[in-house]
């Protein structure tokens, strides 16, 4: 009797140790994991079963592919640009609030695709793209992003990150610091209002969400809750139920943040969205620094989840998020990157590492720091929350055959006493030689294996030679605007809010 033919559009990896989750302590193994159509549906050892493609993991550490729980990929190509500087001065060279012209597709598609080679390279299967446009979204653009994380093959969820007031109306001071032809050109609102952006998200919705077989979706964004009307802040909220998908909002990222609360709205940021009707299960909020016990009494009750980006946050001058108050009040917490402009890099394991260290200077308790599993905890099943998922973050029969391979006879577990400790603090991602997205291949051995790299690096070179004299135009524009704004900042620093997310100085 001949054997039978292996099933299509399946995969083992043989002879692999495993490491399932953030909760088993070491890995296990030796196992084979076979994987048809795109999930995984059986982990023994020395299955007699046959695949239409088989590596042989011996030697190789099997983990959950890292989920980028936020990210914006339109700032890629500003690795290494920009002076650090507090947020509300840094995003004057990010998003520039009256610079005229556009950027094209081929830019935005260069700026995804570079975004998405890094994290694969570096076993990070997932990102959560919270998009933003400058000036304003375009059909084009968005389907230049989501083309690119097609033809990378990475998951990814996207939103549209586009607010809808004027810049004056985003800050507290800045009217009355403002000369009147900067207050003028300042007080302008964008071109696209609320009903414009529901529309587009509608046609967005319609050509993306789903699409390559669920591994790309759709998700809402309104950038921040000061930076959009009631309106249009519940109608994202409306649609994000109605769909089922997360909505990224930024919340209390600075202190200037939470003096504005107080001086536009009376309350915390927080406290704002609630009152609106706008905490849910599915809100993402980002940041969540300058937060109090208020705050995350209402975030635990609403269910909704955090995203902890501790390298921007150091970055920027941002503060350290009170991530063991989230934690025990039962808030669930994601790790991002952010972006370029303020990690400078899309690999994960570095906010990983980060995560796990700032922590330890703002809580003399050491019982109280960060502990490995938690971190990983965070990258695996958080990040599977942030894209609103189930069967991400783990691998077990019925989860997605999303799957890093570390190469265990790297330096990184040379000797080997802790393994979820020397993923958090040793690994950097150069241990990693395959990666599997939703049961295919797309790294082999360190290389992609969907797209030419030199081709694409050639791609994006060209685009970043077309972007360049756009970003010295944005520099000229934000050193006009900077004083003022300075004079905003320091303005809110005299303001008291009662609480503080910085290491205190050493006294002179």
């Amino acid at each position: 009797m001949e054997p039978s033919a292996p099933d299509p559009n399946s995969l083992i990896i043989r002879n692999c140790s495993l490491l399932r989750d953030a909760q088993q302590t070491a890995s296990e193994g030796p196992v084979d994991i076979y994987v048809e159509d795109g999930a995984i549906r059986d982990i023994e050892p020395n299955t007699d079963r046959k695949a239409e493609t088989e590596i042989d993991g011996r030697g190789l550490l099997a983990i959950p592919g890292l989920v980028n729980a936020h990210l914006h990929s339109p700032a890629a190509f500003l690795k290494g640009a920009l002076a650090d500087a507090p947020l509300e001065i840094f995003m004057l060279r990010e998003t520039p609030p009256t610079i005229g012209g556009s950027e094209s597709p081929a830019i935005c598609r260069a700026r995804a695709l570079l975004s998405a080679m890094e994290m694969l390279k570096r076993g990070v299967t997932s990102v959560h793209d919270d998009a933003f446009f400058n000036p304003e979204p375009r059909m084009d653009c968005i389907d230049a992003i989501m083309g690119a994380y097609r033809d990378a093959g990475i998951r990814a969820t996207v939103s549209i990150d586009q607010p809808e007031v004027s810049e004056v109306e985003k800050y507290p001071f800045l009217s009355d610091l403002l000369p009147e032809d900067l207050r003028r050109d300042l007080s302008r609102r964008p071109r696209l209002a609320g009903p414009d952006l529901i529309e587009l998200y509608h046609a967005f919705f319609e050509r993306w969400h789903g699409a390559e077989q669920d591994r790309l979706r759709c998700s809402v964004s309104c950038s921040a809750p000061q930076r959009v009307t009631p309106s249009y802040l519940q109608a994202l909220t409306d649609l994000s139920a109605r769909h089922d998908v997360p909505f990224n909002v930024h919340v209390l990222e600075t202190r200037l943040q939470r003096v504005l609360g107080k001086e536009k709205f009376g309350m915390s940021l927080v406290a704002y969205l609630n009152d609106l009707g706008c905490l849910d299960e599915r809100k993402q909020i980002i940041h969540a620094i300058w937060i109090d016990s208020a705050d995350i009494d209402l975030l635990a009750e609403a269910g909704c989840l955090v995203a902890h980006n501790p390298i921007s946050n150091l970055k920027l001058g941002s503060g350290v998020m009170p991530f063991r108050a989230l934690r025990d009040a039962y808030v669930p917490i994601c790790i991002g990157t952010d972006e370029a402009a303020c990690d400078d890099t899309a690999n994960l394991w570095g906010a990983l590492k980060t995560g796990g260290l700032i922590h330890k200077i703002s809580d003399p308790d050491w019982t109280r720091w960060p502990s490995a599993a938690e971190l990983l905890e965070c990258a695996w099943s958080g990040g599977a929350r942030s894209m609103r998922r189930d069967d991400l973050g783990r691998i077990e029969p019925g989860a997605r055959a999303d799957i890093a391979l570390l190469d265990l006879s790297t330096l990184t577990f040379l000797p080997m006493n802790d393994l979820r400790r020397q993923l958090v603090f040793c690994e950097d991602g150069s241990s990693v030689r395959h990666v599997i997205v939703d049961g295919s291949f797309v790294v082999r051995d360190g290389r992609l294996t969907l797209i030419d790299e030199k081709s694409a690096r050639d791609e994006i070179q060209a685009a970043f030679e077309e972007f360049a004299p756009r970003l010295a135009q944005i520099q000229a524009h934000a050193a006009r605007l900077e004083p003022y704004y300075t004079e905003m900042y320091r303005k809110a620093l005299s303001r008291d809010v009662a609480m503080s997310r910085w290491v205190q100085p050493f006294p002179e």
